[in-house]
């Protein structure tokens, strides 16, 4: 005879209680109500825990006896497969999407400066983690990865849409290598199938005439000094702006004319030696009096103890009117440009710029680091600018046999 919910709500004596095919409620001297199934595999007797009554209701039995049947018929051991959907559970539970995201992360913070690492970190939780993250990894669907990118794709940031995707799917890709997850779904997910074609603009850069009228407005800004002089040393040395703002005293020589910025700060991660024209010592000489005291040359007037934004420097330019017209990075393409122009070695150029040498075998050999020569193209960038600041014409160098 089947049970009905209106007897198992007036059971009081203890015993087994069968609903058929191997369901029964198990009531105990202590009163614990238990379902219990009944069945053979492998041609032994086993017995399956159901859960407990009331919180697994005569319906929910029914239902998990029958789901443990359906598991019989294909030949798997439904008590099995309840232990493997724990561990699986388990599992996932731990593996969220934010666990591998943050695992990735610290796999890959050797090949980023603190600074681009949190960047990287705030873009996934702004525009994936936020929503997705607690999420286990294995639940996450291409669609919904998809739909995210192209939410930031709509705001206007088309370019953070596909860095965004990059990024998910590299973290994915190290789910698989790492044993996370036993396949990628993102595979598919490729950029320009998902995202509109964008133009590629190269970062705005004042042109060679345009000098003068800049020079007079960096002279003439009113803003923080640590700003204009931090402006003034991106020109004279054609560093990128983050290593000018994140410039350590203990990283200067002085008395040997030499900035070395460590391999950790660069973004190709290798140590960059920069000569220090005269111009530019005597700019870091009075920086002395202002941050001397501090492990920054270039520290943030509101909090000492951290650098420069990374808006900083184009927030002063917009100031003095160049917004959209300029760029604090454009100051590497000016310097290329006219040093290119006066006949300066491109090998020098490209090792002053600390770019990386895109032909792998040449780069095997091509070690040298060009010194004598990088110094003295950096003396004769810093009078160039000085000239142009003055209006005089300054002689252009001649390219040596």
């Amino acid at each position: 005879m089947k049970l009905t919910d209106a007897k198992l709500r007036t059971l009081k004596e203890p015993g087994k209680y069968f609903d058929g095919t191997g369901l029964f409620l198990d009531l105990t001297k202590a009163g614990g109500r238990y379902w219990r199934m009944k069945y053979r595999y492998g041609g032994k007797e086993k017995l399956l825990a159901l859960g407990v009554y009331p919180g697994v209701s005569l319906r929910d039995a029914r239902e998990l006896a029958a789901q443990a049947k359906q598991a019989l018929q294909v030949g798997e051991d439904p008590a099995e497969q309840r232990k493997a959907a724990k561990v699986q559970a388990a599992h996932e539970a731990v593996n969220t999407f934010r666990a591998a995201a943050g695992e990735w992360l610290e796999h890959q913070s050797a090949r980023w400066t603190p600074v681009t690492r949190e960047r990287i970190r705030a873009s996934l939780e702004a525009d994936i983690l936020k929503t997705m993250g607690e999420r286990p990894l294995a639940s996450v669907k291409p669609l919904e990865v998809m739909t995210a990118v192209k939410r930031i794709e709509a705001r206007g940031a088309g370019d953070q849409a596909g860095r965004v995707l990059q990024r998910v799917k590299a973290i994915f890709r190290w789910a698989v290598i790492h044993r996370k997850i036993d396949s990628n779904p993102m595979l598919d997910l490729v950029q320009s199938e998902i995202l509109k074609p964008r133009e590629v603009k190269h970062r705005a850069a004042l042109d060679a005439k345009d000098l003068p009228a800049f020079l007079a407005q960096l002279d003439a800004y009113d803003g923080d000094p640590h700003t204009v002089h931090a402006l003034r040393l991106l020109m004279l040395t054609a560093a990128r702006p983050g290593e000018v703002r994140g410039a350590l005293w203990a990283e200067v020589d002085l008395d040997a004319a030499l900035w070395i910025i460590p391999a950790e700060r660069m973004k190709m991660r290798q140590e960059h030696r920069v000569p220090l024209s005269s111009q530019a010592l005597e700019l870091l000489q009075s920086m002395q009096s202002m941050s001397g005291g501090r492990e920054l040359i270039f520290p943030s007037p509101y909090y000492p103890s951290k650098p420069l934004s990374e808006n900083t420097f184009n927030s002063a330019m917009a100031r003095m009117g160049y917004k959209n017209l300029a760029t604090a990075h454009g100051f590497r393409a000016l310097f290329s440009t006219v040093a290119n122009e006066a006949g300066w070695r491109p090998d020098v150029i490209e090792r002053q710029l600390a770019h990386k040498e895109p032909n792998q075998v040449r780069a095997a050999y091509h070690r040298s680091t060009y010194m004598d020569e990088r110094a003295k193209l950096l003396q004769w960038w810093a009078d160039y600018l000085d000239g142009r600041k003055t209006g005089k014409v300054v002689h252009l160098h001649q390219r040596t046999a």
